[in-house]
């Protein structure tokens, strides 16, 4: 049975388990953001890596994801489950709410979107970027545990790590975003390029800029942020014992 990976964002997952480091972080991409880690969730082996760092220190843009990638390759994981932390634009994405997005827009530049080489086009096809069959799981998952999740929405991915501003975020809102993000791409493609089934879990932990009436307020947003990994953990651990198939 393959391993299932799991990369995660802001805020740590609360489950008691040993986890143990996967060799070094070294890839032909460079190193990744820190080594992966394995433990036994459930009735599943699961590797485990941290985007941003352990500790947290590299900023969106900065993630070197190519490497993220290779290292959960190189640990035979059959499929991956992203977890995002996302502001609200979108009817169904309030404060709190967990979305499982079908759709990407990307509005980043200049991160590295391809393995390939400069000499070497490798053109794919991303027109369902996320994989269906990963996110009916989760979505089965979600029903068996009494959590609620949206099926489905539009993901805009900015570059970070400032804050959009409104009229960015209306601009969004005009394209059909529900949620906005800055770490779904170039992640999503490169798993794609790599043959790795994907999606992703999002968690939204504010209203997106000029669409509430105060500020955004960062201590809010860890808040949040807190509450809904209790949440994820719960759910992603009933998605473990349920999973079938990527194998």
């Amino acid at each position: 049975m393959a391993s299932i990976g799991v990369i995660r964002g802001s805020g740590a997952l609360d489950w008691d388990v040993d986890w143990r480091e996967l060799g070094d972080n070294h890839t032909d991409f460079g190193d990744g953001s820190a080594r992966p880690v394995i433990a036994e969730v459930g009735d599943r082996e699961v590797v485990a890596m941290a985007r941003h760092g352990e500790p947290h220190r590299y900023a969106p843009h900065a993630v070197n994801y190519r490497a993220n990638l290779k290292l959960l390759e190189r640990h035979g994981v059959g499929a991956i489950v992203a977890l995002n932390t996302v502001g609200g634009i979108g009817a169904v994405a309030e404060t709190g709410a967990l979305i499982v997005p079908d759709q990407i827009i990307d509005y980043t530049w200049g991160r590295i979107q391809s393995f390939s080489p400069e000499d070497a086009v490798r053109h794919i096809d991303f027109s369902e970027p996320f994989d269906g069959g990963l996110r009916a799981e989760l979505l089965r998952a979600g029903e068996i545990a009494g959590i609620r999740l949206h099926d489905g929405g539009v993901m805009g991915v900015t570059q970070g790590p400032r804050l959009e501003t409104a009229a960015e975020i209306a601009r969004m809102d005009r394209d059909g975003c529900a949620v906005v993000g800055m770490t779904g791409m170039p992640e999503a493609v490169l798993a794609r390029e790599l043959g790795i089934p994907y999606a992703s879990l999002s968690l939204v932990v504010n209203p997106a800029a000029g669409l509430s009436d105060s500020m955004v307020d960062l201590d809010e947003i860890r808040a949040v942020s807190e509450q809904g990994m209790t949440k994820i953990a719960e759910l992603l651990g009933v998605f473990f014992q349920i999973l079938e198939g990527f194998d």
